[in-house]
């Protein structure tokens, strides 16, 4: 028998040889692994490992939920192509697992975007819990865009708009760039400091590192366009949602699961493509882009 390379995921070894298959109902034929190190019995664990249900209904419902079903429509449409149907609230925790997983690999890459990037805030209510106290929270979606490759640089659902909250965000934006120079804001107060304690003052100019353009509609200054756009676009997709339900964690990770759709999955009509084919050197080879991404998170 014919050893591999499989790394055994009790005690690490790389001593393994095939040992049969197994049939599963949900995935199939399964290749079954012992490892001649600790004498156990494996099968290599993906990101789909003990899932129930297979990759590519996973993965189907994710990219119906983006595109603008809800998750009872998706458990419709499930019930008439596959055999066993899934309950929808099983296919929001498939939406929000697997949003942070891909997030936490997306949001590591380095970007080749412009030097020049807008960034804003849009309020968005979020519905408590039922185990809370009725009412609604006014939170908030910070963003960072780059005009130029239409890639969501940085952004987060949260509780406040904070000069904290701006900060985390700017953040990210200095780790995922190279050659930023222009930050074009609107007229909210908490920008300016939090650009300077991020970016610093040049000790040669005594000047921002970055150039702060801040612009008030109110005045007459006009609007960002390209990041207002975005957030029409996440207003047309979350209306049907009449607000988030839950807790600010959930909430966050739909939007970080837009965030990916809007980067990754979806084409953008000004540029005729999708903005990571600019902004990462990612290259698919497969059209289940949402399943070729879960693979890299792993």
């Amino acid at each position: 028998m014919k050893k591999q390379t499989k790394e055994c995921p009790h005690c690490k070894s790389k001593d393994t040889v095939k040992r049969g298959y197994f049939q599963t109902e949900s995935k199939g034929k399964q290749q079954r692994y012992f490892c001649n190190s600790c004498k156990r019995k494996f099968i290599i664990q993906d990101a789909f490992y003990r899932m129930r249900n297979s990759k590519k209904k996973i993965s189907l419902c994710l990219d119906l939920f983006f595109r603008g079903l809800s998750t009872r429509e998706i458990q419709s449409h499930l019930k008439a192509f596959y055999p066993h149907n899934s309950d929808h609230s099983n296919i929001l925790r498939w939406v929000r697992k697997y949003s942070m997983k891909i997030s936490e690999y997306t949001d590591n890459l380095k970007l080749n975007t412009g030097s020049y990037v807008e960034m804003d805030e849009m309020e968005y209510h979020r519905r408590k819990s039922h185990k809370a106290k009725r009412g609604i929270d006014e939170n908030w979606f910070i963003d960072v865009i780059c005009p130029e490759t239409k890639f969501m640089i940085a952004s987060s659902y949260c509780k406040s708009r904070r000069q904290r909250d701006v900060k985390r965000i700017l953040n990210e934006v200095k780790e995922k760039t190279n050659n930023l120079k222009v930050i074009t804001t609107d007229g909210w107060l908490a920008y300016p400091k939090a650009i300077r304690q991020t970016f610093g003052i040049s000790n040669k100019t005594h000047q921002l590192n970055v150039i702060h353009n801040q612009k008030n509609a109110s005045k007459g200054d006009g609007f960002n366009y390209p990041i207002e756009r975005l957030h029409n676009n996440i207003r047309a997709r979350t209306k049907t949602f009449r607000g988030f339900h839950g807790s600010l964690s959930s909430a966050n990770s739909i939007m970080k699961g837009y965030e990916i759709f809007y980067n990754y999955i979806r084409k953008h009509q000004a540029i005729g493509k999708t903005p990571s084919e600019l902004a990462t050197n990612i290259k698919f080879e497969n059209p289940n882009r949402w399943l070729e991404l879960i693979k890299m998170s792993h």
